[in-house]
């Protein structure tokens, strides 16, 4: 059974990649409803004001990274498997969807939201460090700093998932992708672990972000 998606929301995902691709600085609210194909007087039946967006953007982004706020504290080493994975579908998906231009035009003009969003990326940013150490201290991960791997995630991924550089190397995002995860697997898993990952899982993962991705260069 399908969830159904609120009309708002439905009307924000429709302004995310032009926000996140130009920044909202230079944004009317009738720029703002032809990104959401709607006539204006639809778009303020929801949204009386451009904060009002902007707010419901980043709280979209707040629900999505707060999905991922519990991990069941299991001993089954498995757990530790499923959740590298659905840190990296997220992780994908933040960085290729949080921009730099977006996020410097919500400090200069909503700082309020800014420092919304900017707390709920720390708290994310604090329990994959916590992941990270617990994997460490039960033998299942790699004695790697744990800091240089959200780094790595910050830069490395930004870069390789650049469309410059798939069209410079002639590779595509679908292995790209492939690539760096199975580059985090075996960074983080000790050889004798890297069986608890079960890779199936990752592929419907991967294509989901790649459809997205796809859609998004067609805007």
């Amino acid at each position: 059974m399908s969830i159904q998606v609120e009309p708002k929301v439905k009307l924000l995902k429709k302004l995310i990649n032009a926000v996140m691709k130009d920044g909202f600085q230079h944004l009317r609210m009738d720029d703002i409803a032809k990104h959401m194909n709607v006539s204006r007087a639809t778009m303020y039946k929801y949204f009386s004001s451009k904060e009002e967006v902007i707010a419901g953007v980043v709280q979209i982004f707040v629900d999505y990274i707060e999905k991922l706020a519990d991990r069941n504290q299991e001993d089954d080493e498995r757990s530790f498997g499923i959740w590298f994975q659905k840190l990296f579908e997220q992780t994908v998906a933040l960085v290729d969807r949080i921009t730099d231009i977006f996020l410097k035009d919500l400090q200069a003009i909503y700082p309020e939201l800014y420092d919304q969003l900017r707390a709920v990326l720390s708290r994310r940013e604090q329990q994959a460090l916590i992941f990270y150490r617990e994997g460490k201290e039960k033998g299942i991960f790699n004695p790697i700093n744990e800091r240089l791997i959200l780094l790595q995630d910050d830069l490395l991924l930004r870069e390789i998932i650049n469309v410059k550089y798939l069209l410079q190397n002639q590779i595509s995002i679908e292995q790209v992708l492939y690539d760096y995860y199975n580059l985090k697997k075996i960074q983080l898993f000790k050889a004798e672990k890297l069986e608890i990952v079960d890779d199936s899982l990752i592929e419907p993962v991967i294509q989901h972000v790649v459809d997205k991705f796809n859609r998004s260069l067609s805007c």
